[in-house]
């Protein structure tokens, strides 16, 4: 019998204008995912992600502290504590993009991981930062991340996390699938006419690669005042082979389900065998270029 997972992704609209107080913007956003997952879990939904920064906007388009007050600890904060109890509700593991705070001054985009009993089973912390024209100035809010590539073991699959500019680095991309990735999730905000070319060429090659099935997330629409751009959604799940076998529109909320059966990898594996034949002893000069 195969071992078919039923995974989806959320990509959403900003719901308030980013004039509206953050607290406003923040519960709104979190009320219309709740909706959503609701939503996924009467379609049987097992494995869950959302969009970088879920909760607001793409606030990297502008350099303000105003800002800051999205962060949050994790797993003490008051959104992991929701969507645990979402998780155990639902029976679905959860991946929850969240503006992590460490310390005071020392944040994070981070996603955290839920299992279905609502067990937090960790998390991931973006590590490449970008820094660039138009309106991605993200070292401004976002230390790189410092807990490398981790596996979660949720109740359905073995999953790994890349967040958004990370799927221009195929280096942890390859390491998340040496680590044990089944399913390597990458919640995004990115815009057409800057990486809309890539979307669907760069993680469907982390796919083949490495053998694994990627759930690729990106939000939808313009944010004022900023409009650095169109977030043009185009969501999807593609396979080990690298075909794109269920994707969302470019222009509105949606929720993208796809049936990723697991026993692909293995028969991926077995014919192109990458990870037999790597050279790791003749690599070492990469990392001190």
């Amino acid at each position: 019998m195969a071992n078919i997972v039923k995974s989806g992704l959320i990509q959403a609209t900003l719901s308030e204008s980013t004039e509206q107080p953050i607290n406003k913007i923040k519960q709104s956003m979190i009320d219309k995912h709740v909706k959503m997952i609701e939503e996924a879990a009467k379609k049987g939904v097992q494995i869950l992600c959302m969009q970088e920064l879920f909760y607001g906007p793409y606030f990297c388009a502008e350099q303000k502290t105003k800002w800051y007050s999205l962060v949050e600890k994790i797993p003490e904060g008051p959104t992991t504590k929701l969507f645990q109890e979402l998780a155990k509700k639902h029976s679905m593991a959860i991946v929850v993009p969240i503006y992590e705070e460490e310390i005071t001054g020392v944040y994070y985009n981070t996603a955290a991981v839920i299992d279905t009993d609502g067990k937090y089973l960790g998390k991931y912390r973006k590590h490449h930062i970008p820094h660039c024209n138009p309106g991605f100035w993200e070292k401004f809010y976002f230390k790189p991340g410092n807990l490398g590539f981790p596996i979660f073991k949720t109740t359905y699959a073995d999953i790994g996390v890349y967040i958004c500019y990370d799927r221009h680095f195929p280096e942890g991309a390859r390491a998340l699938g040496l680590n044990g990735a089944q399913i390597v999730f990458n919640p995004s905000a990115t815009v057409a006419g800057l990486s809309e070319y890539l979307w669907e060429l760069e993680q469907p090659a982390h796919a083949v690669a490495n053998g694994y099935f990627v759930g690729a997330i990106n939000r939808v629409g313009k944010e004022a005042p900023w409009n650095i751009g169109e977030f043009y959604g185009s969501s999807y799940f593609c396979s080990p082979r690298g075909k794109i076998i269920a994707q969302a529109s470019r222009d509105k909320d949606e929720l993208v389900i796809a049936d990723l059966n697991l026993d692909e990898i293995q028969e991926v594996r077995d014919v192109w065998q990458f990870y037999r034949d790597r050279r790791p002893e003749t690599y070492e000069t990469l990392t001190k270029i």
